[in-house]
């Protein structure tokens, strides 16, 4: 049987541990959200250590956390679930299409796939805590290829990136994560 549906979901732990109407009015805010999203993901061993976060100005529009084991997807990267739930949640694949600047705030920065799904889903500012090498060095994943210069060609595109924000605290999940040697 070729099954017809997709179903991914994030852990029912979010709606406890998320306010939806709060406002997140500074880059600190919002890249303080994706990385205790990835911590609360590895607390709850619902996932791996990566959260993400889209907002709307202050505006939180929608959140995700790395589902990849739980549902059998490489696909489920935190980064792609808060880009498609903020696509669902808006109705629209192009998340700046109604013209309202759209802010993905990431506890890691995105590996390739992820990459590429921040080109094409209408993001105007990547917050990045974690480097690429943090993830590799501390948790133990492959990142995959990136262009030499992944930023100046997001930038080119009219993404403004900023990295290492945060990533001390980035860090430390991700090496409580690589340390428990339990991989969700």
């Amino acid at each position: 049987m070729i099954y017809a549906q997709l179903h991914l979901t994030l852990p029912a732990w979010i709606h406890d541990e998320v306010d939806a109407s709060r406002s997140y009015p500074g880059t600190e805010e919002k890249v303080a959200l994706a990385i205790q999203l990835s911590r609360r993901n590895v607390d709850h061993r619902s996932g791996g250590p990566f959260g993400a976060a889209v907002f709307s100005g202050d505006r939180l529009v929608g959140v995700g956390v790395n589902r990849v084991v739980p549902h059998n997807c490489s696909a489920a990267h935190a980064e792609v679930m808060a880009l498609a739930t903020s696509q669902q949640r808006l109705q629209s694949y192009r998340l700046n299409q109604a013209g309202e600047r759209i802010t993905l705030a990431t506890s890691a920065q995105p590996c390739s796939m992820c990459y590429g799904a921040v080109v094409w889903a209408g993001i105007d500012e990547l917050l990045i805590a974690a480097r690429a090498d943090d993830v590799q060095d501390l948790a133990g994943f492959d990142e995959g290829p990136l262009p030499a210069d992944w930023k100046g060609e997001l930038e080119k595109r009219g993404i403004a990136v900023h990295t290492d924000l945060m990533r001390d605290h980035a860090r430390d999940v991700l090496r409580d994560y690589g340390e428990s040697g339990i991989v969700y």
